[in-house]
């Protein structure tokens, strides 16, 4: 081989030895452990979604929410965390909300993978139980028309069921609006025709170490779940508030799919309250992943302290 083709094929390999390897452009699994007590709580990712979020706020204004996500280093769109909750009591395996499934596209859909990543099987879940029935918290219940949860009962306020699951609500509803009571009827229905469906019309246990607390206004029957073992305790929030950059330091600031503003807002600075003061966890479905943590107060609003990383459970 002449010197010429040598330097040339030494000077390839080099090149080659020098290329970086390519890029995985993903995350680990989307799951989250933490021990309460005697009961496992493991917090599901369902992915994230871009939100305007200084179109949808309300009681403030455009500049004034760009100019708070800002000295968070965040802008708009806000890539949104959904939430899911996986709650282990030790005799029953409990789901609290079930992601959007197909009906929010394809960065989300993701909480049924997570939980088989986090070592269980959806045959293997006991109960769901649904904050509300917007579509981000009810979608991931069927997947093609078909039940997820085929050995479980799922449970949401009755109020909720009669508003979302009417026909004559969805026939008067404008048409932009429409498609909330579509995903919510798709997603229910399976389960309803399987006799899996029971609301829930009054607070208190629902299995034991797991109750329900009625937190009407985010939609006409919004519910907290709440876990306790060994004097610890978890509150669920689900969407009692969305956007943590704004609403920790201004709790008044609502959101436009707030059916009652007003009343979202009460049950929101209660939760708040009860939280700091009561030093308990809480977790919310739009939390930035996994969205467990604890409240403190500070000047007029709050301040969120994130769950500290953990590696090993005792």
């Amino acid at each position: 081989m002449k010197r010429s083709s040598i330097l040339a094929a030494l000077l390839l390999a080099a090149a080659a030895a020098q290329a970086g390897a390519p890029q995985q452009k993903g995350q680990a699994p989307g799951w989250y452990r933490m021990m309460l007590g005697d009961i496992e709580v493991t917090a599901l990712s369902d992915g994230t979604v871009g939100l305007h979020v200084e179109k949808l706020l309300t009681g403030t204004t455009p500049k004034k929410v760009e100019s708070a996500l800002a000295r968070w280093r965040l802008a708009t769109p806000v890539e949104t965390s959904v939430n899911g909750y996986l709650v282990n009591t030790g005799s029953k395996l409990v789901l609290v909300d079930a992601g959007a499934g197909g009906l929010f596209g394809p960065t989300l859909g993701k909480l049924v993978a997570h939980l088989k990543a986090a070592g269980y099987q959806p045959e293997q879940v006991d109960e769901v139980y649904i904050t509300h029935m917007h579509p981000d918290h009810v979608g991931g219940l069927v997947a093609d028309g078909k039940i997820v949860f085929p050995n479980a009962t799922v449970r949401a306020d009755q109020r909720d069921a009669d508003f979302w699951l009417s026909q004559a609500n969805l026939d008067a509803a404008p048409k932009d609006a429409k498609g909330f009571f579509q995903g919510a009827m798709a997603s229910l229905k399976p389960y309803i025709d399987a006799g899996r469906f029971k609301a829930i019309e009054s607070d208190g246990e629902l299995v034991p170490g797991v109750s329900s607390v009625a937190t009407h206004g985010h939609t006409k029957g919004h519910r907290n779940y709440v876990v306790e073992s060994r004097g610890q305790k978890l509150v669920l929030w689900g969407d009692l508030m969305h956007v943590a950059a704004v609403q920790f330091a201004t709790p008044a600031v609502t959101i436009q799919f707030d059916t009652d503003s007003k009343a979202a807002l009460a049950q929101r600075r209660k939760a708040f309250a009860a939280a700091a003061r009561g030093g308990y966890w809480v977790g919310a479905s739009h939390l930035s992943f996994p969205g467990l943590g604890h409240l403190a107060t500070q000047g007029a609003g709050y301040q969120f302290q994130p769950a500290n990383y953990t590696a090993l459970n005792p």
